[in-house]
């Protein structure tokens, strides 16, 4: 339903235009807003005229119309004066609020027909019939992009991206939760996943920027049909939670660049312990303290270069071969052999994965 504030402010404008003014209505003659200290037709005038078939009627200086929400009397306009240009005026004012309404009611319907759609609850000779009613276009590229926000933050976060992302340019926002908005992004033939990735890094920066909102963004694959969507969204889910098992220092998750983050989520419970006991039996290391694990990592985003790894951790080369050989000492394996390391690396995928299993047991 469309606020009477929002009401309030159009009726205010067209004041300023037209120098009249107005007041509305309930059917039951009740004031809902005006532009100033208006004088009262009577509740009985205007209940009357809800009442009957007229569309307008002229009481003294009070030029009275409806306004519908389709066929449903929803207002009672009052247009204030007694020239012949009351009335147009009164006309003018009576389109602009249905207007509004039919849009409020739209922007309303989009959200409502998103979220089912994204939700698998549309039939698809319905999801074709309410596109077409809206005036959502079926075949153009989209990608569904999650956006997680802060708790108490949604519907800042919203706001924000309202400001970024309009239905005219075939971008549609929707919260599915409190703390979690989906936007529908259009996607041009000319654009590819670097361009996606370049939205999702403006959408954090400006979070950050705008309100202090720290956010993780996460978007599945470009389909080219309305009936996909629900899938791309499904693909941003599975890349949010991935991404916040195995990538956390990343703000930002992709569906189609999860690399064996996404294999590991799909493995079975039971087969990802028995893999970690086979790798290093009761010793499992999930107890390594934030220097070692920032040594592997840095170890591994050098090629296992010892020398380049030691100069970006600022130590001297002797103290990372140290820090190795005391990784070796308690896990077996040494990170400057390629199958060791790549051994670590995904066994400790392993365990933070069934660290993330546990908690969700909790």
């Amino acid at each position: 339903m469309i606020s009477i504030q929002t009401v309030r402010n159009c009726i205010d404008d067209l004041k300023t235009i037209t120098k009249t003014d107005f007041g509305v209505y309930d059917p039951a003659g009740s004031l809902q807003t005006s532009t100033g200290e208006v004088e009262h037709p009577g509740v009985n005038v205007v209940s009357s005229f809800a009442e009957s078939p007229a569309d307008s009627q002229v009481v003294g200086m009070h030029h009275l119309l409806k306004v519908y929400d389709s066929e449903e009397i929803l207002y009672i306009l009052d247009a204030l004066g007694t020239s012949e240009e009351t009335y147009t005026y009164g006309r003018i004012a009576v389109s602009s609020i249905q207007n509004l309404v039919v849009a409020y009611k739209e922007k309303f319907d989009r959200g409502g027909f998103f979220q089912n759609l994204i939700m698998d609850n549309l039939l698809l000779v319905d999801i074709y019939n309410r596109a077409k009613k809206l005036h959502i276009e079926s075949n153009v590229r989209r990608v569904a992009m999650l956006i997680e926000t802060e708790p108490d933050k949604n519907a800042l976060g919203q706001e924000i991206l309202g400001g970024m992302f309009s239905p005219q340019n075939g971008d549609y926002i929707t919260a599915i939760d409190e703390n979690g908005i989906v936007l529908i992004k259009k996607i041009e033939e000319d654009q590819d996943y670097e361009d996606v990735r370049a939205v999702a890094d403006t959408i954090v920066d400006m979070m950050q920027m705008e309100a202090m909102i720290n956010v993780r963004v996460a978007y599945g694959t470009i389909v080219d049909e309305l009936k996909n969507v629900s899938k791309s969204f499904k693909e941003a889910m599975m890349a949010l939670e991935v991404g916040r098992i195995f990538y956390n220092e990343s703000r930002v998750a992709a569906y189609n660049n999860l690399g064996i983050g996404r294999l590991i989520y799909q493995l079975p419970e039971n087969l990802c312990h028995m893999y970690v006991e086979e790798i290093f039996g009761d010793n499992v290391p999930d107890d390594l303290d934030e220097e070692m694990v920032n040594t592997i990592n840095k170890f591994f985003e050098n090629s296992l270069n010892i020398s380049e790894t030691s100069r970006q951790l600022f130590v001297h080369r002797n103290t990372l071969v140290y820090r190795i050989e005391k990784l070796q000492k308690q896990t077996g394996l040494d990170i400057r052999l390629f199958d060791d390391a790549l051994t670590l690396k995904i066994a400790l995928m392993v365990v933070e994965y069934l660290k993330n299993l546990e908690k969700q047991k909790i």
